[in-house]
């Protein structure tokens, strides 16, 4: 095996046929290891995109077993109506349905979108309320539902049952609260919000935001791995060691092609790359081996789930809209919509593109609506977001490529299609799902530490903001689940709503950064905008060249046949859809957007051995 150089040559697909053209190398960088996805590539060839596919379908999993597990473990004991592989077979397919379109015509960056941790705590909040006055005791709201995980929640099968009508009304409400926060979203994101508050959201807003998005998984992980803390660490050891300590060791060349112009015997950090999917499937196997069977009841399979199943709305009923469910889902839309804008923002840095334009962040948060809109019509109880976890697997495997998110897309809808399919995934047992959320979690908490250089750490002003965003948005949650009665005016869906948005702590860390960013003077420079760059990482892009900025800005344009329709899109629309500043390239020809489509180091050309030859280049 070889060692891979850190300095890899930057390379750039143009064009429709993928041709790789070297650009000029930016500025050198203070410590260039520091980014290691710096190298864009062209598109991984077909076999290792759909390893690669899986890996995001595994850490999808982990959050689909999470929100939908913690939701059913916080309803009061009854029958479901229906198989709960079907509510992961509907929240699959709306999350690929979203998935294609964001990719497509979105925020056009490689996210998955999945059911975010944001949306359970209003769900919690909700259902809490609907608990009978037996089980209410002071302080018995949507913290006590977490900690009740480990009890067993029995699904009653007999003909004297109660519970059923409170059971399924809790998931209709929490499932009309989701269709409620897909429309509140999308019409904020058609009305361009997004877009004009991001462009004043600097790197003393995001930062913070990405630190507490880091930690927000904390309670979930540590009850899963609690279950076997010897199969979770055994996981995270294998990840770590695949991911760092082997991930610059190249296997021998592979008869593998990933672009028309390139070398056809590659080398590829196959360790790095398939650093998930490789200690998953190790665990998974000696869990079998050893007999463990660690699965929850409440996922475990039914031989009632379909092979084939259409997911339509109003299977089993419509979504059920109260006063209660509006309150809830407002709290969903502005926790999602915090998260994603981070996500967008985290995405474009790992991938070393400009910071998200104002159309795309407002493209893709009208269209992540959608999707919720989409899931909680098929009776999905979580909504759609863009998934922090999938963004550090982005992270962790330094490979970012629109056409593997693609094929997760493809994949979410397949196993949307048959419930037995999807209940594979619940087949994974718990301390493997722990472990692969923590280890992610942890990549996007240090991605936000590492943010903080882009703006004057040394500035009091920074230093108080920073601090007071991260230790209030922890402490608020934690002080109002210990002390729920604090919140109680009288009147439920007012509750509902305090409770569900004080106890979202992305969401308060956005809000404090935000408004102490824009209301405490300071100048541009310590705030880390630059002089006169109005975007968020304004310092990071202005080491990059003119060109390649410009060139980079494309990946955020529409595709050329959406383009084509603008001249039919109503005039408050267009907004969302700019024409291209640059129609051509500066090589002469034309170049269609987002042909950097496909961002994957290593690939595309052979690199060099050594930091000489590349400057001798």
């Amino acid at each position: 095996m070889s060692r891979s150089s850190p300095h890899p040559i930057q390379l750039q697909s143009m064009g429709p046929q993928d041709a790789l053209v070297p650009l000029s190398p930016p500025p050198a960088i203070q410590n260039p290891s520091s980014n290691p996805w710096a190298s864009q590539c062209g598109p991984p060839p077909w076999s290792l995109s759909c390893l690669l596919a899986l890996q995001h379908i595994l850490v999808l999993a982990s959050l689909l077993c999470a929100s939908h597990l913690l939701l059913l473990q916080s309803l009061p004991p009854g029958e479901l109506s229906y198989s709960p592989a079907q509510l992961l077979a509907s929240s699959l397919f709306s999350c690929g349905v979203s998935t294609t379109l964001q990719i497509w015509i979105g925020s056009r960056l490689p996210l998955v979108q999945a059911p975010s941790l944001q949306f359970l705590d209003p769900a919690l909040v909700l259902t809490s309320q609907k608990l009978p006055l037996a089980t209410q005791t002071p302080g018995n709201c949507e913290h006590r539902a977490r900690a009740r995980a480990s009890l067993v929640l029995r699904l009653c099968g007999g003909p004297g049952c109660h519970g059923l009508g409170l059971w399924n009304t809790s998931l209709r409400e929490v499932s009309g609260a989701v269709v409620v926060s897909g429309l509140l979203q999308g019409t904020l994101g058609l009305l361009g919000v997004p877009g004009h508050l991001f462009s004043h959201c600097g790197p003393l807003v995001l930062a913070p935001s990405l630190v507490v998005a880091g930690f927000s998984a904390h309670r979930e992980v540590a009850l899963f791995c609690s279950t076997h803390w010897g199969l979770a660490l055994l996981l995270i050891l294998l990840m770590v060691v695949c991911s760092q300590h082997l991930g610059s060791c190249q296997l021998p060349p592979c008869p593998w092609r990933p672009a028309s112009n390139s070398s056809p015997h590659t080398p590829i950090p196959v360790f790095r790359l398939l650093s998930v999917l490789t200690p998953v499937a190790c665990v998974w196997i000696i869990s079998a081996l050893l007999g463990l069977r660690i699965i929850p009841p409440e996922l475990s399979t039914s031989p009632e789930a379909p092979w084939v199943w259409l997911p339509h709305p109003a299977e089993w009923d419509w979504p059920l809209l109260t006063p209660r469910a509006l309150a809830a889902g407002i709290s969903m839309a502005l926790a999602a919509s915090t998260s994603s804008l981070g996500c967008y923002a985290l995405c474009g840095q790992l991938l070393q593109l400009p910071s998200p334009p104002p159309h795309a962040c407002s493209r893709g948060l009208s269209l992540e609506g959608l999707g919720s809109v989409l899931a909680g019509l098929l009776g999905s109880p979580m909504g759609t977001a863009s998934s922090f976890p999938n963004v550090g697997t982005v992270s962790l495997i330094q490979a970012g490529s629109r056409r593997v998110v693609h094929l997760v897309g493809l994949l979410c809808m397949g196993l949307g299609l048959s419930p037995r399919l999807a209940q594979l995934l619940t087949t994974i047992p718990l301390p493997v799902l722990g472990g692969m959320l923590g280890v992610t979690q942890a990549v996007v908490l240090s991605t936000g530490f590492s943010s903080f250089h882009l703006a004057d750490i040394d500035s009091g002003r920074n230093v108080f903001i920073v601090g007071f965003s991260i230790f209030m948005a922890l402490l608020l949650p934690r002080w109002l689940r210990e002390a729920p009665v604090l919140l109680t005016t009288g009147w439920s869906p007012l509750d509902v709503l305090l409770r569900s948005l004080l106890t979202e702590p992305i969401f308060l860390a956005g809000l404090l950064g935000f408004l102490l960013e824009n209301t405490i003077p300071g100048t541009r420079l310590e705030r880390g905008l630059g002089q006169g760059l109005p975007s968020p990482f304004a310092a990071q892009e202005a080491q990059l060249p003119q060109k390649f900025r410009e060139k980079a800005a494309k990946e955020y344009e529409l595709p050329f046949p959406i383009q084509n329709l603008r001249p039919y899109i109503p005039q408050p629309l267009r907004c969302l859809c700019p024409l291209p500043e640059d129609p051509g390239n500066q090589e002469g020809g034309p170049s269609e957007p987002g042909e950097t489509a496909d961002l994957l180091p290593g690939f595309g050309e052979q690199c060099p051995k050594s930091r000489r030859e590349l400057g001798s280049q």
